[in-house]
């Protein structure tokens, strides 16, 4: 007896179609079984998916003409509703017959496919390097896009775009020895750094300069009149104080893509953009990251837009602030979509914050039990990111607390247990004078 086997080979699927297997196989004996296998550890371990037993289901073949018999054809066909990624490798088809000598004899053929699942990216998002980052107009910044596409499989295309248009870099096969000195270095030059102009000019405010905010404060008893209790004050901003070392070329791009496998078969892609920032053409400039994948009938993208922080919108709470209450001043946002994400710096104008810091970082300043002497203090909140810088202020307005008693008393309120101690003494004197 002899016994072929053939498989039919599959092209690539998506995750959620359905598939078939087919099993084709020529014999002129008579079918013990059929049984399919999925490979699994490198051909280690085989599965069992599939078995046809012909002990209890046996096909006849009606011919007319035993000794002019022709080979049979059979099929076996598994089918699989919804592939799933876990399916994807390779599956093999084992074919039994009985040897035409002898019963007892069994004859063995096989056969083999390769299933390929392909599943789209799920996600994708860009973000910034080394954030939050501080604005500097004195020296040359590396900047950084990280492009995160996550769910694909196989990996895919990552490319990224500006306003539009492809964006030619160079690549980077391997990656940066340490932050910051893998990109260029020769477009700073220090000696047109403008630290070193004169301070006559910087004084005389030079066109394309911010103006520095005055410190002197209202006298107090304005102050406390003033309503709202938030004083609104014309932001400063120094988001257009760009470095003369800035230089109006082309950027040059450097490109680097890597990708890691995930536990359930995907695999992650990491794509990042380094280049030297320009403040001045990089500002408000969009960015997109865009990805090609078999499984995808149009590209995936995501997009940001560059942009300096402008006119933080700064709340406080209470609205009405009195001795002995704890304030929070917090930064709500902007009057502008910002990236990346900024950083805050919350410093008091003319003198050190409440817990003798000279300045603190993040959204939201708490002033814990707030004193009497901090009424019309000034507060700053500087928020930067690599595009620029703009300061906000705010004004804290402290009323008198009904519930502490006024009167020069000393912080430890010795002035109030004094005054206990003389009324108790007044007390104990008048009880003795009525008893003698």
């Amino acid at each position: 007896a002899y016994l072929t086997v053939s498989i039919e080979p599959l092209p690539p699927v998506v995750v959620g179609d359905a598939v078939t297997l087919k099993c084709n196989f020529k014999t002129d004996g008579k079918m013990r079984e059929i049984v399919w296998y999925r490979v699994t550890d490198g051909g280690t371990i085989k599965q069992k998916i599939f078995t046809f037993d012909a002990m209890f289901s046996t096909n006849f073949s009606q011919m007319e003409n035993y000794r002019k018999r022709e080979d049979l054809v059979y099929q076996s066909t598994v089918r699989l509703p919804e592939v799933r990624i876990s399916d994807n490798g390779p599956y093999e088809c084992h074919v039994g017959i009985y040897d035409r000598a002898t019963r007892e004899k069994v004859v063995l053929a096989s056969g083999n496919v390769f299933l390929n699942v392909m599943a789209p990216p799920t996600s994708i998002s860009v973000l910034a390097a080394d954030t939050p980052a501080p604005f500097s107009r004195y020296q040359a910044q590396n900047f950084t896009l990280v492009c995160v596409v996550s769910g694909g499989k196989p990996a895919p295309l990552v490319y990224f775009k500006r306003d539009g248009e492809p964006i030619e870099a160079t690549p980077l096969p391997e990656p940066p020895a340490g932050a910051g000195s893998w990109a260029p270095r020769n477009l700073l030059h220090r000696d047109l750094d403008d630290t070193k102009v004169p301070k006559s000019l910087a004084a005389e405010g030079e066109p394309g300069l911010g103006q520095a905010f005055g410190t002197a404060e209202p006298p107090r008893g304005l102050a406390a009149e003033r309503d709202p209790v938030t004083e609104a004050i014309p932001e400063t901003v120094v988001s257009r104080e760009f470095p003369r070392w800035v230089h109006v070329a082309e950027p040059i791009y450097y490109f680097r893509h890597t990708h890691a496998p995930v536990s359930d078969g995907t695999v992650e892609a990491r794509a990042t953009l380094t280049w030297t920032l320009n403040p001045q053409i990089d500002n408000e400039a969009l960015f997109s990251c865009e990805v090609k994948h078999p499984a995808l009938s149009m590209p995936m993208q995501s997009e940001v837009t560059l942009v300096a922080p402008k006119g933080p919108k700064i709340t406080m709470t209470p609205t009405r602030a009195r001795v002995g209450d704890t304030v929070r001043i917090l930064v709500q946002g902007f009057q502008n979509e910002v990236f990346p994400e900024p950083l805050f710096t919350w410093t008091r104008v003319g003198s050190r914050l409440l817990d003798g810091s000279a300045e603190h970082d993040g959204k939201e300043l708490v002033l814990e039990r707030v004193p009497a002497e901090l009424n019309g203090s000034m507060y700053r909140c500087t928020a930067q990111n690599p595009l620029g810088s703009t300061d906000t202020h705010t004004r804290l307005i402290v009323f008198e607390n009904p519930n502490i008693p006024r009167g020069p008393e000393d912080s430890n309120g010795s002035l109030t247990g004094h005054c206990g101690f003389r009324l108790v003494l007044a007390l104990t004197l008048t009880v003795i004078l009525e008893l003698t």
